[in-house]
């Protein structure tokens, strides 16, 4: 079955919508993902290695207690640039930004005292004292030491600070890709100028302040300048250049796309960044091993193994100082820990990436099970669409977080997950809207049929409306109008129409109270079933009680007929009807062509009821029933009539006139008139001579009960055509009539 196109189009937009969404990558998108990898991490965290030559040379609170409170005079930190310089630190970064001068230096407190500035001691004492910062500055020389500079987007007027190492570009130019900032807040250029090296602090915050990734470099105006981990990885490594490859460089694929930048090689190292030059960093929970607090440097009780050939990053770790990160594994870390743990994480090779490729591969999973699920939902169904829907969770989920354990690729699970959810929601509505809307159909249309308790049944069970054709042991009723040509003389159209309506619409609501179900109106005859397309345990029953309740609605009918002619001044034209049941095996379902078919049976049994329809005229009965009905609905108040040949058939059928309910069938006066009837049959079948059927056709109408005169009357007019010799037989078996129905139905 293929999908409507309003399906479709629905399909269709979901799917083209989550691509566009995430192509777009809206803040709660990237939010999301970036929880998930989060996630990973805290699942999955990286051990922290203390071999690993990174250690942060921590201004923590006790340091600030035994050494003063910060900013300390830069002469410390020149004693602390030594000493880490005499131990063999391979270099010695400095994760703040000296952009004043010291005011702690001796000339700074000469300016700062005022008249007594010009006083000779004064003048004696601090001004042969050395500047702190032209301490510093020597120290700086003295080591391998590495400044940060910080990128602001506002004007500043501080210069840019000098470059260091030199970057060597393969493929197409990274500055259009790089973070961009107007300026800088640098150090004195005192400071600057020894420097070994200058790299950039900044980090781009994320909507949930979480540290995710660190830029590798960053663009001042023109100018490329590395990041203050990389600077001091080149520093330690005495590198005098950055290799950054990007789209179009050879071995990158990029298929004609400028995609910016794919990884970064330091000395040996290669960085891998996704296209704006940034790593994904993976964190290990924050360790002791890796601080050293920076009183015990300056007073010499740290060992040189702990030191020699080490990258050495001082940085502020006390809380005060409010230097404090969030990342993947921590609320609140020390900034100086953020580039700490990306020097590790380069060192040890234990990188997170996102491929150029990982786009378009989530990209094409989402369109590949997207149309997958949603073709299944529409011709399978909701279960079955559910199924492929978490096994295509489970399988992305499992995938990304194989991705992350084996291989430390970044694969989102959430967006693809949500898409397909998504479309899985949206598909299973609008097929259950359809589904109702049709159910409602389904309804409407069945209500013209059916009753409505058996409508809402099979709306609630589908099931059982098995269409195609199947056999059923059903009951079939028959209604006719009697002399409907005569009562139709004189009415025009549309006057005939509203008289047959107003006719059948009370006979087919008595027809559907009985849980019958309605085949067709024929002119002036309707035709209805029992025991499809619901089971209906009693349907001969049912049957033969709505046949019953069709009468008393005529009689009702009738009397206000007869009211309204008198009332202006027409002769009254009372309507009858014949009803004939039958019982049997037949075949229900839709029948027709390819084209045009109706719910209908067709079976003996239908043409055989159709025939005992027809014979209530001649025995002057409304209702007559086949014997399998008078079987089955065994307890209504049935006299047998006859035994005659219908149409169509080799054996004879015995019928029998409906009169009343179980109420009647157990009153002392049908009794009676039940076995004085059954010694009339027996009379009629044992061939008894005239005078004696004639004298129980008498005793039968001395003692009838309402609606069998006529009958008995029927009996005395074909005794009188037997000859006066013959003995009486049953009249119909003897003239082998054949049952013709009036209307031809």
């Amino acid at each position: 079955m293929r999908p409507g196109p309003v399906y479709l189009l629905i399909v269709a937009v979901v799917l083209l919508g989550a691509v566009a969404v995430r192509i777009a990558d809206p803040l709660p998108v990237a939010r999301m993902r970036g929880v998930v990898f989060d996630t990973y991490q805290r699942l999955s965290p990286k051990s922290y290695d203390p071999a690993t030559p990174v250690r942060i040379i921590a201004i923590d609170d006790e340091s600030l207690a035994r050494i003063g409170q910060w900013p300390w005079p830069r002469d410390i930190l020149a004693d602390l640039a030594d000493r880490l310089t005499e131990k063999g630190a391979a270099a010695v970064g400095f994760d703040m930004v000296f952009s004043e001068p010291d005011r702690l230096s001796p000339q700074r407190i000469i300016e700062r005292l005022g008249p007594m500035a010009d006083d000779p001691l004064v003048q004696g004492i601090l001004g042969r004292l050395p500047s702190n910062d032209g301490r510093f500055a020597r120290a700086i020389a003295g080591a391998s030491a590495v400044l940060a500079f910080v990128g602001v987007p506002f004007e500043t007027g501080i210069s840019a600070p000098p470059e260091r190492g030199s970057f060597v570009l393969a493929g197409e130019d990274p500055a259009p890709f790089v973070p961009v900032y107007d300026a800088v807040i640098s150090n004195l250029p005192l400071l600057n100028d020894p420097a070994a090296g200058i790299g950039s602090v900044n980090w781009l915050p994320e909507a949930d302040q979480v540290v995710r990734r660190l830029p590798m470099l960053v663009r001042i105006g023109d100018t490329l300048y590395p990041s203050f981990a990389a600077e001091a990885l080149r520093v330690a490594f005495q590198a005098p250049s950055y290799v950054v490859k990007s789209s179009g460089a050879s071995g990158i694929w990029s298929f004609g796309q400028s995609t910016g930048i794919v990884e970064i090689r330091i000395a040996s190292r290669i960085v891998p960044t996704d296209q704006n030059g940034q790593m994904w960093l993976r964190f290990s929970p924050d360790d002791r091993r890796r601080y050293i607090p920076a009183w015990k440097v300056l007073r010499g009780e740290v060992a040189e193994e702990e030191i020699a050939g080490r990258i050495m990053l001082v940085g502020a770790t006390a809380a005060g100082l409010l230097d404090l990160r969030a990342t993947a594994l921590d609320r609140a870390v020390p900034g100086v820990m953020i580039h700490a743990a990306a020097i590790e994480q380069i060192l040890e090779g234990t990188h997170l990436r996102r491929p150029d490729f990982i786009l378009g591969a989530e990209l094409f999973y989402l369109l590949v099970f997207g149309g997958l699920l949603g073709a299944l939902v529409y011709r399978s169904g909701a279960a079955a669409g559910a199924a492929l829907g978490a096994l295509s969770l489970i399988g992305v989920g499992a995938t990304s977080w194989l991705a992350f354990s084996r291989l430390g690729w970044l694969v989102d699970p959430v967006y693809p997950s949500l898409s397909i959810t998504l479309l899985y929601i949206a598909g299973t509505v609008y097929l259950y809207l359809r589904t109702e809307n049709e159910r409602r159909r389904v309804r409407s249309a069945f209500s013209h049929y059916m009753a409505p308790a058996m409508v809402e049944e099979l709306a609630r069970r589908p099931d059982k409306l098995r269409l195609g054709g199947e056999n059923r042991h059903m009951t079939l009723l028959f209604a006719d109008v009697r002399g409907f040509t005569t009562l139709s003389e004189g009415l025009d159209a549309q006057s005939l129409t509203r008289f047959v309506n107003r006719l059948f619409s009370p006979l087919s609501n008595e027809i559907l109270a009985n849980r019958g179900t309605i085949d067709k109106y024929m002119g002036d005859a309707v035709m209805a079933f029992w025991n499809a397309p619901l089971d209906d345990p009693a349907h001969a029953r049912n049957a033969c009680r709505a046949a019953l309740a069709m009468l008393k609605a005529l009689e009702r009918l009738n009397r206000e007929w007869v009211a309204e002619a008198l009332a202006a001044g027409r002769p009254p034209k009372p309507v009858s009807i014949g009803v004939g049941l039958n019982t049997g095996e037949c075949c229900v379902g839709n029948l027709g062509s390819d084209q045009r078919f109706d719910y209908s049976v067709i079976g003996d049994i239908v043409n055989a009821a159709s025939r005992i329809e027809g014979l209530t005229k001649g025995y002057r009965v409304p209702i007559i029933v086949g014997e399998a009905t008078a079987k089955e609905a065994d307890g209504l108040a049935f006299l047998e009539l006859d035994r005659v040949n219908l149409r169509g058939k080799t054996e004879r059928t015995r019928i029998f006139a409906l009169l009343g309910d179980e109420r009647l069938a157990a009153s002392a006066a049908f009794a009676r008139q039940r076995a004085r009837h059954a010694e009339l049959i027996d009379a009629l079948a044992g061939k008894a001579p005239a005078a004696t059927v004639r004298a129980r056709i008498e005793a039968c109408l001395a003692t009838a009960v309402p609606g069998t005169r006529d009958l008995y009357e029927v009996f005395l007019e074909r005794l009188h055509e037997l000859e006066p010799d013959r003995p009486a037989g049953t009249p119909a078996a003897d003239r082998d009539r054949q049952s013709e129905p009036e209307s031809g139905t």
